[in-house]
């Protein structure tokens, strides 16, 4: 089955982790063998040719570069100019898998259509289908002005969450406390003149409420799991699962295991010893459902690769064609053939389509 998946950190591992993302997972985890400056060497799962085994066609695509104030710890540029000067590097390395015919921006009805038929059509064989990407900036910071969210869209920007970890330029996100201020409304104020799409994802409680309170625009939650489930400020609440919902959001199910189940110890627990498999994700995207009262609002926002690998995701995918895997589970847990179609795409279509026609 085609599947949209709304979050994965393409650039930010060819950059940053000097991954070679035209090879495939083996290939890359094989390069990384010995590799011991980050946790998750040669436990990589994503790669441009198991996207394109597992039909996973069309992403959303990050930007991600965050500010860091004197006395801040979290790692990051200590200049908005700097944390811009590393998305244009990122948004570069896009360009040239666009040139090579490895991906394909989609930033309106017309491209979005034209991919999907492409994808779609099962006379051509998907070896040779670029994958499509909507371009998403993870955390405001580098926009070091708002000439820069024009600059930006210009470029192809079509959604943007403000903020990410710790306090933000634009933001306050996951594990800080506050309100988005003067600047984030304007921010606001200016992605809602352009139709970018609001991506509530890392929003602190009070930044979360303040930005519903001052946007109007499409809203989405790319890659958020549930609170009720594991009691943490990253995920949402009832209360904000449901006004997401009012707002016709989509909320995209995130495959981080410390998302997924509760009581994860980083670098101790196991996805093995913590019963963390893809069934555990149903279980998210059910409880949102059951507030819905319908499955139209749940998709895949995986996150896979994004600062972790195999160590930290489902015991039961080994590469992003995995999630594949998700029909038949979501078969088994009652899913009807149209919800699941929505689930694994149609309901990013919809919302998008929707979206880009207004």
């Amino acid at each position: 089955m085609f599947i949209i998946d709304a979050h994965l950190d393409l650039s930010m591992n060819a950059l940053e982790w000097n991954r070679d993302l035209t090879q495939t997972v083996q290939v890359i985890n094989a390069r990384e063998s010995g590799l011991t400056d980050k946790p998750d060497r040669a436990k990589a799962v994503v790669s441009l040719p198991d996207l394109r085994r597992g039909k996973v066609g069309l992403v959303v695509a990050t930007q991600i570069a965050r500010y860091v104030a004197p006395g801040n710890t979290l790692p990051g540029w200590h200049s908005p100019e700097q944390a811009w000067a590393q998305t244009q590097g990122q948004l570069a390395w896009y360009k040239a898998m666009e040139k090579k015919g490895e991906m394909v921006q989609i930033n309106n009805v017309d491209t979005l259509n034209k991919h999907i038929a492409l994808w779609k059509d099962e006379e051509i064989v998907d070896s040779p289908k670029p994958i499509g990407y909507i371009l998403s900036l993870e955390g405001a910071d580098s926009l070091v002005t708002l000439d820069h969210l024009h600059e930006a869209y210009a470029a192809g920007l079509r959604a943007v969450g403000p903020a990410h970890y710790g306090p933000g330029r634009y933001a306050q996100g996951t594990d800080a406390t506050g309100f988005m201020g003067e600047q984030g409304k304007a921010l606001l104020r200016e992605m809602e003149k352009l139709g970018v799409i609001l991506d509530a994802t890392h929003l602190c409680d009070d930044s979360f409420w303040e930005a519903l309170d001052h946007f109007d625009g499409a809203i989405w939650a790319s890659h958020n799991n549930c609170r009720s489930l594991v009691n943490h400020n990253r995920q949402y609440s009832d209360e904000q699962i449901r006004a997401l919902i009012a707002r016709g959001a989509v909320i995209g199910g995130a495959l981080d295991a410390w998302m997924m189940v509760p009581n994860w110890k980083r670098g101790i627990s196991t996805p093995q010893n913590m019963g963390c498999n893809l069934e555990v994700l149903v279980d998210h995207l059910d409880h949102i459902c059951q507030l819905a009262g319908n499955a139209k609002h749940i998709g895949i926002g995986s996150d896979l690769d994004g600062a972790f690998g195999r160590e930290q995701c489902p015991y039961d995918l080994e590469t992003i064609a995995d999630l594949q895997l998700l029909v038949d589970i979501l078969a088994r847990r009652g899913y009807s053939p149209a919800d699941i179609e929505g689930i694994m795409h149609n309901n990013w279509l919809s919302f998008l389509q929707k979206t880009w026609k207004a």
